[in-house]
C-alpha cells in the first residue's frame, strides 16, 4: 500500500513592492485580457497548494478589486513595504498555517511558471523534505523556491536589505536543485519592455 502524502505547502505571493522601474503595480499588468494578480490566483488555485497568502503593500487599494474570495486565499498588508521584499516575506510568513511543512515563495513578476511545474515541486518537496528546493531550467536556478518550515525562525530574524537567499546560502549543502522542463521558472520582468517581451513569448 502506497503511503499517504499530505500536501501542506503554503504559498507566499508577494505583490507589495513599488515596481519603480515598471512605473505602475506589476500585479495590474494585463496578460491575456486579465491582470497578473488574477492570472496568478487562477494558476495557484489549480495546484496542490494548501493555502495562498497574498502580501500587498504599495498600490494595495488598486489591487484589492482583483482578489478572489476563496477559502484557500488569505490577504495580508505589509505596512513596512517601503523597507523591501524581505519585510513583505516576513509579513506573509507570520500568517502561514501552523500545519504547513513548506513555504513556496512566488514574486508577482514570475507569471510564466506552469501549474504542472508547481505541482512537481510540491510533490517532490513533500516526499523528500529538503531544507530548500529550487527549480532549475537548463542548469540555471529559478523561481519559485520551496523553503522548509523548519527555517521559519531563521527567516523571521532576517533584516532588510538581507534577503532570503542569505538563509538558502547558509544551508547550501542541504539545498536540493530540481531540473524542470519549464523556462517559466527563469522568466521575470522589471520594465514595460521586458513584460512585452515576456507576453510575446507566451502567445
Amino acid at each position: 500500500m502506497m503511503p499517504i502524502i499530505l500536501l501542506m505547502v503554503s504559498c507566499l505571493l508577494l505583490s507589495a513592492g513599488f515596481s519603480s522601474r515598471f512605473g505602475s503595480p506589476k500585479a495590474l499588468a494585463r496578460l491575456d485580457g486579465r491582470t497578473l494578480i488574477e492570472h496568478l490566483q487562477e494558476l495557484l488555485l489549480s495546484t496542490q497548494l494548501h493555502e495562498i497568502i497574498i502580501v500587498l503593500g504599495h498600490g494595495a487599494e488598486g489591487i484589492k478589486p482583483f482578489l478572489f474570495k476563496h477559502k484557500k486565499i488569505k490577504v495580508v498588508y505589509n505596512k513596512d513595504y517601503k523597507f523591501g521584499q524581505t519585510s513583505s516575506f516576513k509579513c506573509g510568513l507570520k500568517e502561514v498555517a501552523a500545519q504547513a511543512t513548506g513555504i513556496l515563495l512566488l514574486p508577482v513578476d514570475y507569471p510564466a511558471v506552469k501549474a504542472e511545474t508547481l505541482d512537481t515541486l510540491i510533490t517532490f518537496f513533500e516526499e523528500k523534505k529538503p531544507v530548500a528546493l529550487i527549480p532549475s531550467y537548463r542548469d540555471k536556478k529559478g523561481h519559485p523556491p520551496i523553503l522548509n518550515v523548519g527555517l521559519k525562525s531563521e527567516l523571521l530574524a532576517l533584516e532588510d536589505p538581507v534577503g532570503v537567499n542569505t538563509v538558502i546560502h547558509h544551508h547550501r549543502d542541504d539545498v536540493t536543485v530540481l531540473p524542470v522542463d519549464d523556462a517559466g521558472v527563469l522568466k521575470s520582468f522589471n520594465t514595460k519592455e521586458e513584460f512585452d517581451q515576456l507576453k510575446a513569448e507566451l502567445t
